[in-house]
């Protein structure tokens, strides 16, 4: 009845006839993150549970969204006034967010260990115009995802190194009568086929701005839809991909039913798992293919941080928290889902052990890491493209024209 009675009174407790401060009085902070791709929820809520266990003061309230419904729901809260003290955000909204004041500068908080610990790619996920808005979390891309039995089957040796090369082992396997559509993109109507554009814009050395205008109109921009479609009215790409996100296409790898897959990284441990996998142990990851004369790989950044908002009214405790979760012992632990941030990782064998070969693919996918534009105005720019890419693909659009709309309607 007391231990009920001080929990009314605010955490009060009852000592030598007086009431004193709870020595344990809770601070709850709520946390939104994404269900997809990356960590899974289960493993976030156990990384949750492991940071409440060392910090019994304070208490984590997880909230999970779709990743197209994270940045909306992010800036809908800290316009009711109340929301989230700390936000998982893309790399793509550092520049928004500052000018906005979503995300408070935490630039103070970064020690030097931090700063000479972490891969110096990994801080432009966090980063804006000089100052850091959070700590960089996941450091990803998307690699090219093999079936070596199916390619095996059809007499190739190796898997392509140019986007080219790929198209000619795809139109291998479909004459072969081994696959009708070897290749699986995420290209939905949603930021999941701005991150496959970026990645062939890099390996066709576009450019999506230049002197803050729209530039991906011409050269290599044009370049890359233009083999996005041709890719599609082939038949060597599965005609659902223009419906497809990361999972599904996961699923279809996971299933047999592709030779070729981009994603990120974490399918690499999913689809080796023989528990839900059909190609278990058959899996090969190298860096996404270049282009013959202009690049050797092609990647996009595809990176992710944990910020503290504006509205937060527990800095110091979100801090806490978003240094537990980032910390180099917490990454380790989860390495099979998302490679760590922090460089020493890559030497330790508790890490590399089991995915050496996606260890591999990832020391020059990480290192070509390729931004998606750096605007405020992202928003409405990514949202132009993809209308820009469905269209080509459907055929309503010249991919030239599907461009020159989308610059038009860019807002910049």
């Amino acid at each position: 009845m007391l231990k009920s009675f001080s929990k009314t009174l605010l955490g009060a407790a009852f000592v030598g006839g007086a009431f004193m401060p709870h020595a344990f009085a809770e601070t709850s902070i709520n946390a939104l993150f994404m269900a997809q791709a990356a960590y899974s929820e289960a493993d976030v809520r156990a990384m949750a549970e492991a940071f409440t266990k060392a910090n019994p003061d304070i208490k984590v309230n997880l909230e999970f969204v779709p990743y197209e419904g994270l940045h909306d729901k992010t800036v809908l809260a800290q316009g009711s006034g109340g929301g989230y003290d700390v936000v998982l955000f893309d790399v793509i909204w550092p520049a928004e967010y500052a000018s906005n004041k979503v995300l408070v500068d935490v630039s103070s908080r970064i020690t030097d260990d931090m700063k000479k610990g972490v891969l110096p790619g990994a801080w432009t996920t966090v980063n804006y115009d000089g100052k850091s808005y959070g700590m960089p979390w996941i450091l990803d891309t998307k690699y090219l995802f093999y079936n070596k039995e199916i390619l095996e089957k059809a007499g190739i040796k190796n898997p392509p190194k140019t986007w080219e090369e790929l198209a000619e082992q795809a139109k291998i396997i479909k004459d072969k009568g081994i696959l009708a559509t070897p290749i699986s993109w995420s290209w939905s109507q949603a930021e999941a086929a701005i991150c496959d554009y970026t990645t062939l814009v890099s390996a066709y050395g576009g450019e999506f701005l230049k002197d803050g205008k729209p530039a991906f109109q011409s050269g290599g921009g044009l370049d890359a839809l233009n083999y996005m479609v041709t890719s599609y009215t082939s038949g060597l790409t599965n005609p659902n991909s223009k419906e497809f996100l990361e999972e599904d296409v996961r699923k279809v790898f996971q299933n047999g039913e592709a030779a070729f897959a981009l994603n990120w990284t974490y399918m690499y441990n999913m689809a080796n798992d023989p528990k839900d996998s059909k190609v278990a142990g058959k899996v090969g990851v190298v860096p996404a293919p270049g282009v013959a004369g202009k690049s050797e790989v092609s990647a996009v950044n595809g990176s992710m941080g944990l910020g503290i908002t504006t509205a937060s009214k527990h800095p110091e405790e979100a801090w806490k928290f978003i240094t537990f979760m980032t910390s180099q012992e917490t990454q380790n632990q989860y390495a099979k889902l998302s490679l760590p941030i922090w460089a020493s990782s890559y030497d330790d064998p508790a890490v590399t052990k089991g995915q050496e070969e996606l260890i591999a693919a990832a020391k020059l996918g990480l290192a070509a890491m390729y931004p998606r534009p750096t605007t405020p105005k992202y928003q409405e720019l990514s949202t132009a493209l993809q209308q820009a890419i469905q269209e080509s693909l459907l055929g309503q659009a010249k991919p030239e024209d599907a461009l020159k709309g989308a610059a038009e309607n860019s807002g910049l």
